[in-house]
């Protein structure tokens, strides 16, 4: 069984266990969330796709890390005008076992 959620603009394919990297999400390790919405859920013999979404679907998942992911580095630049500026960026995300999914 796995499902299509939706979090932070992004869809994600998930099934119970895997660890999925998504916005994130207040709490702390260990904690039980709930990540919606649900857009589609497939089970053994059916598929429901949600129109915009599945209703009385829910995911439910476990944090296991609040991270970072890796640095992007911005340069900006003008030629011949002596300007150069530097600066980086690290995405916060937060680290999701799925522990259940109920269709």
């Amino acid at each position: 069984m796995f499902a299509v959620i939706k979090n932070g603009g992004k869809q994600y394919k998930v099934a119970e266990g895997d660890v999925v990297r998504v916005e994130k999400l207040e709490g702390a390790v260990g904690t039980p969330v709930e990540i919606g919405p649900v857009l589609l859920v497939s089970g053994e013999q059916e598929v429901r796709v949600g129109q915009p979404y599945v209703e009385g679907a829910r995911v439910t998942g476990e944090i296991v890390r609040q991270g970072k992911a890796p640095k992007v580095t911005i340069f900006k630049y003008r030629r011949r005008k002596g300007y150069q500026k530097k600066t980086g960026h690290r995405q916060p995300y937060t680290a999701v076992k799925i522990t259940g999914i109920q269709a």
